[in-house]
């Protein structure tokens, strides 16, 4: 288990975590300055210069500054706002209509001009990252509805006179609720609904000439194609996402996808090459504005993208590590999970480590709680807990929780094609 006990509670998160990674392999401390030099492109100073710094870090006692963060980083390859978080930004959508002093109403009101003023778009801007905004945790049925009305209003508004520019924005707009449309539908399970809807909102981002756009909309071609089982088609649609929005976010889901990709394919080179492109790519990017935001790659998302893969490949101490992480992330101050989709993919994996550990309660009990949520992706979910299933059948086969366990997850998959 990583350092959660009451010893370690009075240090910061940060320094806790720098223990557990490298407790997870298996580094001594002088093994890890050894890491972190060999990570480092200046000259550092001498090994017990730095082996003093490294046990006052993982005590708590000093914090690393921003070079030292970055180096310890890229030393555990995930992304320095993941390893040393900034504060979240709490209660977006209420921070985003304030931003323009709109409501629905007057939004509604004003697309029913016969021209778009400025504050129109605006208002139209906002509504769009409210309702991305909202992704993890709104009712999925409830956003499908909103989503769809929206972008009614919004097609209805092009026939309404428009500069060059206010149509290309106005496509782009609708091809972002598209994408986040298509989105909630597949969680539900409407596939087929699902991939007409992206490949409507591919459509409006090559119109649009919104790279954004086209990017996610190929991002989510590979996440069905993952979810179906389809690991090539995984790997040409990133490719594809790639070619046209390199130096986007999107590019860094889209690497994380052809990591899960070839982890399933057990070409654990692969896994490790895209990680690490991911992870240059979103470590050189500006810091978030909105972290809720469904199409922007928040960094403590790579700890997510870790997980799985590690989980995969069996390396059982990282994937414990990023899963308690990605817990840690997901939930704010006052408890409130504010990702539950991420939670129930990080407790299906620790109920995986658990399983393989020999800790058969604890593996099902995880497995049930990741299963019982209410806001749940349906494709991923089955994907992820049939990789406990399968764990639980390979070593505990006459187990009743075993088959109990599976029982519930055929129930899952049902839910899909009712």
């Amino acid at each position: 288990m990583g350092d959660t006990g009451s010893a370690g509670e009075s240090r910061p998160l940060w320094a806790r975590r720098i223990r557990n990674e490298r407790a997870a392999r298996g580094w001594s401390q002088a093994g890890a300055v050894e890491a972190l030099r060999a990570h480092a492109s200046s000259e550092l100073p001498s090994n017990g210069s730095l082996l003093r710094n490294w046990k006052r870090w993982e005590a708590g006692d000093a914090e690393p500054d921003d070079f030292y963060k970055g180096l310890i980083a890229a030393t555990f390859g995930t992304v320095t706002a993941a390893f040393f978080p900034r504060p979240g930004r709490e209660d977006i959508d209420k921070t985003l209509m304030a931003g323009t002093g709109l409501d629905t109403l007057e939004i509604v009101t004003r697309m029913r001009a016969s021209d778009v003023s400025q504050a129109t778009l605006e208002g139209l801007r906002i509504t769009a990252d409210r309702l991305c905004s909202e992704y993890p945790y709104a009712d999925s049925a409830d956003l499908r509805v909103e989503g769809h009305a929206w972008l009614r209003r919004m097609t209805a508004l092009l026939d309404a006179r428009l500069t060059l520019a206010q149509h290309r924005e106005l496509l782009a707009l609708a091809g972002t609720v598209a994408l986040l449309v298509g989105c909630v539908e597949y969680d539900m399970g409407r596939r087929t609904e699902a991939e007409a809807t992206r490949r409507a909102a591919l459509q409006l981002g090559e119109e649009s000439g919104d790279v954004n756009v086209v990017g996610w909309a190929q991002e989510m071609r590979a996440w069905y194609a993952l979810t179906a089982g389809d690991f090539r088609g995984v790997v040409a649609a990133a490719e594809a996402g790639e070619a046209a929005a390199p130096r986007q976010s999107v590019a860094v889901q889209l690497a994380a996808q052809r990591a899960k990709a070839w982890a399933r394919m057990g070409d654990r080179r692969q896994v490790e090459l895209a990680l690490d492109q991911g992870r240059r790519i979103l470590e050189g990017l500006p810091y978030p504005e909105n972290l809720d935001h469904h199409f922007v790659v928040d960094p403590a998302k790579f700890d997510f993208y870790a997980m799985d893969c590690y989980r995969i490949v069996g390396e059982n101490g990282l994937a414990e590590v990023y899963a308690d992480e990605v817990i840690r992330s997901s939930t704010d101050s006052s408890g409130i999970v504010r990702k539950p989709m991420r939670v129930a993919e990080a407790q299906i994996t620790l109920g995986v480590v658990a399983a393989r550990a020999g800790d058969l309660d604890r593996a099902v009990d995880l497995g049930r709680q990741a299963l019982s949520g209410n806001r749940r992706s349906l494709p991923s979910l089955a994907m992820v807990a049939t990789d406990l299933s399968s764990v639980l059948a390979k070593r505990y086969p006459d187990s009743p929780e075993t088959r109990d366990f599976a029982d519930e997850l055929r129930a899952i998959k049902a839910a899909q094609t009712a």
